[in-house]
């Protein structure tokens, strides 16, 4: 699994940790999920295309890079990938935002399509797709999926855990998707809950459970 990578930074390991703790409250729960991702998307795009432009300093005139953010679409699989959304358009504020509505049927744990609204250039652009948590691969596949179906090729997938059984699945249904994740937790229980894991990322973003 060439193109799985992941992030063991020690600002994000401590961050993941407080994530996981139960008495970590709603508010704090998002700061660190928007930090996280943050921190993940430093690493995640750091192949973003450059562009040269034309600027003067106080000294003299030089050309100098600058990222190319009308080439990056950002794309949460609804409703926790939510979370995410925001640290990575601290990074790059241009990109533009689609969004992936997915549930989870509770008996077969797949997943079923309630929204997709993406960018209408999306063909043309890298897409990040944002999920905190990479569980059964369901939802991840049938995302990257969609995003496919609409012409688009550059697909990089950011989870902040995954379970082995998550990052199995979707590399073998789409092994040219790299995917950025924080950390490997052991496996997944009877109910498809990523162990240790964290909860139910949804809920305890939005005061839910």
């Amino acid at each position: 699994m060439d193109k799985v990578t992941i992030l063991d930074h020690p600002l994000i390991q401590h961050k993941l940790t407080l994530l996981r703790q139960e008495e970590t409250d709603s508010k704090q729960f998002r700061e660190l999920v928007n930090e996280i991702s943050m921190l993940m998307g430093y690493e995640a795009l750091k192949d973003m295309p450059l562009k040269k432009i034309k600027i003067k300093t106080p000294i003299a005139e030089t050309v100098q890079k600058t990222l190319d953010g009308e080439k990056l679409a950002v794309v949460p699989i609804l409703r926790a990938g939510l979370g995410m959304v925001n640290g990575i358009l601290a990074l790059v504020p241009f990109a533009k935002i689609g969004h992936i509505g997915l549930y989870r049927d509770h008996e077969t744990h797949e997943p079923h399509e309630y929204y997709c609204k993406l960018p209408e250039d999306i063909d043309k652009r890298q897409v990040v797709l944002l999920d905190p948590m990479l569980a059964t691969g369901g939802s991840a596949e049938a995302a990257v999926t969609f995003i496919k179906e609409k012409g688009c090729k550059n697909i990089k997938f950011m989870s902040i855990i995954a379970a082995p059984e998550g990052i199995k699945r979707l590399s073998e249904a789409h092994p040219d998707i790299h995917i950025y994740c924080g950390g490997v937790d052991e496996r997944l229980n009877k109910d498809c809950y990523i162990v240790p894991g964290l909860g139910d990322a949804g809920d305890r973003m939005f005061g839910t459970i």
